[in-house]
Order: C-alpha cells, then structure tokens, then sequence
C-alpha cells in the first residue's frame, strides 16, 4: 500500500499544479481580443493574420507596430488549447486517484493475515518489506582488530568508537536502516568497510558513512583524503551516494547537524 500511497501523492501533486494552471487560464479567457491568429511563413520572414469570427472567416493583417495584439491572439490560441488538454488530464488523473485508493492489488498482500504474511513472499515489496529483508542481511564484518570493538550500541551491537556509537544509536532513532563494517566490493579483490552503510528505504539505494574522527593528525587526514579519492574512482560522491561527519579539537561531533542532515537526505521526501 505505500507505494501506491507514493504514486498516489505524485498523481495529487501534478493534479494541484494543473488545478491552479487552469484556473489562471480561465482567469485569462476574457482578456483577449476577438479572433484568432494565423501564421504565414513566407521567404525567410512571417506575417501574421487577425482571422475573425465571422461566417466568412475575415482576415486582416496585423502590421509590425500591432505585435502586442499579435501575442495575444497566439495566448488565446494556446490558452484554448492547454485548457481542453489540461481538462482532459486533470480529469482522468482524479479518476484515476479514486480508483487507486479503492482498488490496488497492494491490498491483497496487506489483507492477509500475520500468520499468511509469514508465509508469503509478496509480489510487490511495501517500504517496510523491503527495508527487513535489507535489514536481516547476513555478511562478514571487518575482521580488523576485532577487540577494539568494545562500545555497545542501543542495537546491541560493537563498534570502535564513542563516536560511532553516537552515530549508531542516532541512525537508530531516526529509523534509517543500517550495517556497521559491511563489506563493500570497489572491485575484484578490493573490499572497503565503511564505518556505516545505510538504506534509504524511499529510494531502495545504499548510502555511505563514514566518520573521520582523528582529524588533527596529520597522518590520519593524508589517508583520508585518499580514502575520498579511492572511493571516487569507483563512482562514489560525496553528496549522492556518500556522506561524511568528522570532529577535531576544535570541531567536535555535531550531533544537531548530523541530524538535520540525515533527515534531509536520507528521509525527506
């Protein structure tokens, strides 16, 4: 049923943007002269012809100094147009809503009951299906110093650090979907293990986080700065499929901003 109720919302939002387009055309209907525009290529140039509404179809030709009636015998013309096509539309999207939201095959699946639902696969995926299955994906994590992994998180899982749990138990409460030092493959036998990597359940894409917590040394910032170069080469950007946070001595951890960012990103519409 959600995505339904997502097509649905786009169908409104469409639906709204030609309710206010036709209702500013018939604002316009009369405003326009009488008649309609005629259009005559000739020889490199165009003369334009003011047709009236006449049994016999009468014509006069519009002179250069008269291109503001020229405009708006070809508004009225088009507003004539986009009126009857814009009608016709508008029409059938609100047809199409009511039937939708009375009749979708996502109900099918939402009317079973929870013991059926156990034991079905559904055909169409809801949000919430998706993201569990996503969730309950089984891998090996970094197996790099193990032991260091000694800060619990609210999910009852091990990281590395305090910041990361921080981060953890924020994605946590915001309900992004995540793994912690899930492997990612760059390339045949170049695995990475971002710190997190995180679904956005509207678009079903995977997003990386990684957080760079160590960013005084100047060792530490040299293989960050390649780590964003790597990742680069293999089609992942900073903004698109790739967020970072950081803190320093001067520029700890901030918390408030790395929450409005994860809002923004990962659960805004």
């Amino acid at each position: 049923m959600i995505l339904i109720k997502k097509i649905i919302k786009q169908m409104d939002k469409r639906a709204a943007i030609l309710k206010k387009a036709i209702a500013a055309a018939k604002h316009e209907e009369d405003l326009f002269p009488e008649g309609s525009l005629r259009v005559s290529p000739r020889k490199g140039s165009v003369r334009y012809f003011q047709r009236k509404e006449d049994e016999k179809g009468t014509e006069q030709y519009l002179k250069r100094d008269q291109k503001a009636l020229v405009k708006s015998l070809a508004q009225k013309d088009y507003n004539k147009a986009f009126l009857k096509k814009a009608q016709y539309e508008l029409d059938q999207l609100e047809k199409t809503i009511r039937r939708l939201k009375d009749d979708n095959a996502d109900v099918v699946y939402d009317n079973l009951s929870e013991y059926r639902k156990a034991l079905v696969a559904p055909y169409i995926q809801s949000d919430k299906h998706y993201a569990q299955g996503w969730q309950s994906k089984k891998f090996k994590s970094n197996p790099y110093m193990e032991h260091m992994k000694i800060y619990d998180t609210r999910r009852g899982e091990k990281v590395r650090s305090k910041s990361e749990a921080i981060l953890a138990d924020l994605l946590f409460g915001l309900g992004i979907p995540y793994h912690y030092e899930m492997p990612l493959y760059l390339a045949p036998g170049k695995i990475r293990y971002p710190d997190f990597t995180l679904l956005n359940i509207k678009t079903r894409k995977e997003v990386y986080l990684e957080h760079f917590g160590m960013l005084d040394d100047e060792d530490y910032r040299n293989k960050t700065l390649l780590k964003l170069d790597e990742y680069r080469r293999y089609g992942i950007y900073v903004g698109k499929n790739f967020i970072f946070t950081y803190e320093a001595e001067n520029s700890p951890l901030d918390i408030k901003g790395i929450e409005n960012m994860l809002r923004e990103l990962m659960l805004s519409e």
